[in-house]
């Protein structure tokens, strides 16, 4: 079949628009692009997807003469076209696009070519289709991450300033307070804090999933630079359950190569997890050593723990455990999904163990550096 250039076009805006998705030509530059879209009604196209066949024209420079509006037409001219056939493309009778088949010869097309055309016209649409919808799916899901980054990093400086002004005001920095008053913003301080921590694991969930999370790896001391900032952290969490935490670290030092920000990802929510989901005034404890050359931390928790067959659901993204003591609990269901990610970058891996209505444990490995000091 002649064809200098070839063309794909979809359907978009509920048929109200028919938008160039590829091109492909023998020459070159090219004026009619990729990215070019023109509405469908009141147009030339409209009657092809209606009749459901191709429509052939073989001289485009005398089309053009009668139909002097026709941007695309003046633009396949100046590529050096003179001949073009557009076919519909439909799946089960459905409508999708348009395949535009030219040539710079003119008189190119015939009944042969239609003929030839609607023989595999089927094939071609499901094919071409099932590739432009997993292009739009991974555009849309970037669009979506770009926003979701956008609005928890914009969320996330006035939910701070709402903490440290409260802060200040409960600590009595502007002059006593009422009992009454302080409990009130206690209350409206912890719900801060917690669409802080949301905004966090969000923010921190859009810059993976568009590849914008930097990884920045140096040796350093697992202990001192991750799991001691990560407890100063949910410090306020635990005091508030009247947990005892428990360190049984083997080393002073434990050496290796990581992002401390990143891994500090995981020792939060491990631990966050672990005062969340544990027994008020139960205990947890956090071990740290080394195998080999590997760096091994776990946190271990008293509480309701969960059954064997949840344990598929853990680390995927959105995920919560379908347990009625767990689901009454405030969770994103992208804390350990984050983790995952997290130990993935640095070439670790991550698991978890339970025995239902006593205990929980998360252990995390990384590859380990130089052999620790003690």
């Amino acid at each position: 079949m002649p064809c200098d250039r070839i063309g794909i076009g979809f359907i978009e805006e509920e048929g109200g628009r028919l938008s160039l998705y590829y091109v492909r030509a023998a020459y070159a530059p090219l004026h009619l692009d990729r990215g070019y879209a023109a509405d469908i009604g009141g147009s030339s196209l409209a009657p092809i997807f209606e009749s459901g066949r191709p429509r052939i024209i073989n001289d485009l420079e005398r089309y053009f003469d009668t139909h002097p509006d026709s941007e695309s037409t003046r633009l396949l001219l100046r590529e050096g076209v003179r001949s073009s056939m557009t076919c519909p493309l439909a799946v089960d009778g459905r409508r999708v696009g348009l395949l535009f088949r030219s040539s710079r010869e003119p008189n190119a097309y015939g009944e042969r070519e239609i003929a030839l055309h609607m023989a595999v016209a089927e094939r071609i649409s499901q094919a071409v289709e099932k590739a432009y919808r997993i292009e739009q799916l991974s555009a849309a899901m970037g669009a979506y991450m770009e926003m979701l980054g956008f609005v928890t990093h914009e969320l996330k400086s006035p939910l701070s300033s709402i903490i440290q002004l409260g802060r200040s005001l409960a600590d009595g920095y502007f002059g006593a307070m009422e009992p009454k008053h302080r409990d009130m913003l206690e209350r409206i301080l912890k719900k801060a804090e917690y669409l802080t921590g949301l905004a966090n694991e969000y923010l921190n969930l859009s810059r993976f999933e568009s590849g914008t999370m930097r990884i920045d790896r140096r040796p350093g001391d697992v202990i001192a630079e991750v799991l001691e900032p990560a407890v100063d952290i949910i410090a306020p969490q635990i005091q508030a359950n009247a947990v005892t935490l428990e360190k049984e670290y083997e080393a002073t030092f434990l050496r290796a190569e990581f992002d401390p920000e990143l891994l500090k990802i995981v020792a939060v929510n491990l631990i966050g997890n672990a005062v969340k989901y544990g027994n008020v005034k139960g205990r947890i404890r956090l071990r740290a050593g080394r195998s080999g050359d590997t760096v091994r931390v776990s946190v271990w928790n008293e509480g309701p723990g969960f059954p064997e067959s949840e344990k598929k659901n853990l680390f995927k993204k959105f995920s919560r455990l379908q347990t009625p003591q767990l689901l009454g609990r405030k969770g994103s269901g992208i804390g350990l999904y984050l983790s995952w990610k997290a130990l993935q970058a640095h070439g670790g891996k991550i698991r978890a163990e339970s025995k239902e209505g006593a205990w929980a444990e998360f252990i995390f490995e990384l590859p380990a550096g130089q052999p620790d000091r003690q």
